[in-house]
């Protein structure tokens, strides 16, 4: 084997390497029906969760804190359907991109788009919510724009988003790929991967880990109640901690 050839070799098994851990898209199968894992994340909140999720060393699974919620919604839990876009003049092809992708997404997804740091287009409004309520689709995240507000406070379809402004998305950005992984802010997110959102904003629940960390997060919710009946009893502080509660 020549130097080229071992060389050219090398690379390939290196960047293939690097493309399965980077574009890994986990298919791990839970031990409960789906719905049922969806609807006890969503008896907890973000925070316990977050706070599991640290006992695992995954520090870095929280969406920044300029995405926030249109409304001050209890927890909301689904499977990551991420969508990528970046500013862009380009319009051909963009509807027909944009209405298969919307016949893509599932039941129980929880929308998850990165815009490429965008800042003046927006990316849902009205109908995508009302089409994606008409799915069973759960909840939306966008790193970006939205607008007809009034016209989702209406349709009650969960939303979370960076800003708000009245310019359309034609002309301005195109949707480049759906069911990718992406990246916000520190986050990268796995199509599949458990998504909660809630009054304290977007988390993700890496899929692989995700049943195992509902079980510690609902440990966590029942010694949170007995310390909350600590201190409802005006048991002090110290004893509260000598018991292994905490703060």
């Amino acid at each position: 084997m020549s130097v080229d050839q071992y060389k050219k070799e090398v690379g390939m098994m290196n960047l293939e390497q690097l493309i399965e851990t980077r574009e890994y898209i986990p298919h791990t199968r839970f031990p409960i029906p789906e719905k049922e894992l969806l609807q006890r994340f969503e008896q907890l909140y973000t925070g316990a969760v977050n706070d599991v999720l640290r006992e695992f060393c995954y520090l870095n699974q929280a969406l920044p804190g300029h995405i926030l919620p249109l409304r001050e919604y209890n927890t909301i839990a689904g499977f990551a359907f991420t969508v990528k876009s970046a500013p862009n003049v380009m319009i051909r092809g963009e509807m027909d991109f944009r209405s298969q992708m919307m016949d893509d997404m599932q039941e129980d997804s929880f929308v998850l788009w990165d815009t490429s740091h965008d800042e003046k287009a927006t990316l849902w409004g009205g109908v995508m919510s009302a089409t994606a309520k008409a799915k069973k689709v759960k909840a939306a995240c966008i790193d970006g724009g939205i607008r007809d507000t009034r016209q989702i406070l209406e349709a009650e379809f969960p939303v979370f988003y960076k800003y708000r402004i009245s310019n359309g998305s034609l002309g301005r950005c195109l949707i480049t790929h759906y069911q990718i992984p992406i990246l916000i802010g520190d986050v990268l997110i796995r199509p599949g991967d458990v998504v909660l959102g809630d009054i304290d904003g977007v988390l993700v629940v890496p899929r692989d880990i995700a049943y195992e960390i509902l079980l510690r997060a609902e440990e966590i919710k029942e010694n949170e109640k007995i310390i909350f009946g600590w201190v409802k009893e005006g048991q002090t502080i110290q004893q509260i901690k000598e018991k292994g509660g905490y703060f």
